[in-house]
């Protein structure tokens, strides 16, 4: 048996397994067929089965490339080991159905399969930590998502936090109000509301407080019900501050906690807050540690190059340099 699939756009058929010309040679190995490409077309042949299964996997890619997603020679060796094991159903799964943040200002897509990914844990859980190196979008994400969540009324009020370490959490002795000495600390945060929303409506949200700044050591004793919270740069709380924080989710609530662990600003001698949950909370239904690699990096391309160059090197050295 032989199947064509033709595409209108050649890049998009190119950019579905990854530009690279051997994932196609790995295909015919992994799924047991035949496999010529050329301009906007590829063709498959032999047994039925097999090459139904082979057009049925890059159609899908194809789709998935149409959506936005960027497809990477990881993502689709990933993919390729889920087809040729009979995993099929989570490969669909993964990428027919389109994920789409429609915010009044603009929308927001998903640029990557883990970010696609991300996006559907923070539908399913109530708890997700989004643990990776800077560029990778989980902040980003986590904003839209909780502005998602209050445009649908789901949520009252969203309520941003983090640690404002430099400061000790001495926030008193720094000039202006609460939402001015903490600034510096969510900029963040502020950009992405700012790209999604922009200033007028983000700054009018900050002043009926839909949208709350709140120091993470002025939360103990709250309860955060009907409320989107997110604790970014999670990995400069300590185990207390950390549990604290997690401990506060009310009714109708959820949290969103990111952070990047090869990043810790903390004393030698505390634990990272993030790290240590990482440990206790996996396999806790309804919490979802999920992570990002520097693969997922979707700012310059030199800043996923930059992040593996320091994977690689050993910790001694970076301390030197």
């Amino acid at each position: 048996m032989e199947k064509l699939l033709t595409y209108d756009d050649p890049k998009q058929l190119a950019e579905a397994y990854g530009n690279q010309f051997e994932n196609i040679e790995l295909a015919e190995k992994k799924l047991g067929v035949s496999i010529t490409t050329r301009d906007g077309w590829i063709k498959f042949e032999g047994a039925d089965d097999k090459v139904e299964e082979a057009a049925k996997f890059f159609d899908i890619l194809a789709k998935a490339r149409k959506q936005g997603i960027r497809i990477r020679t990881p993502d689709f060796k990933n993919m390729l080991s889920k087809a040729a094991s009979g995993k099929m159903a989570e490969i669909v799964e993964v990428f027919e159905n389109p994920i789409v943040i429609n915010l009044k200002r603009r929308s927001i897509v998903p640029k990557n399969i883990n970010q696609k990914k991300y996006l559907k844990f923070i539908g399913k859980n109530d708890i997700v930590f989004g643990i990776g190196p800077a560029g990778t979008g989980k902040t980003y994400l986590a904003v839209a998502a909780a502005l998602k969540a209050l445009q649908d009324k789901e949520v009252e009020k969203i309520i941003l936090t983090r640690p404002a370490v430099e400061a000790g959490e001495a926030l008193g002795f720094l000039p202006g109000d609460l939402q001015e000495k903490l600034l510096p600390y969510l900029t963040p945060l502020y950009d992405a509301m700012y790209d999604m929303l922009g200033y007028e409506e983000t700054a009018k949200l900050i002043e009926r407080n839909v949208i709350e700044i709140a120091p993470l050591a002025y939360m103990r004793g709250r309860t955060l019900a009907n409320a989107f919270v997110i604790l970014d740069e999670a990995q400069n709380t300590t185990i207390e501050q950390m549990k604290m924080f997690l401990t506060r989710l009310g009714e109708n609530s959820r949290m969103i906690v990111t952070g990047d662990v090869t990043q810790i600003d903390l004393p030698r001698s505390k634990t990272s807050g993030l790290k240590h949950a990482m440990k206790v909370l996996e396999g806790i239904e309804g919490i979802k540690l999920f992570y990002f690699e520097a693969g997922d990096v979707v700012r310059h391309r030199l800043v996923t190059k930059i992040i593996e160059a320091y994977e690689r090197a050993p910790r001694e050295n970076a301390r030197k340099l």
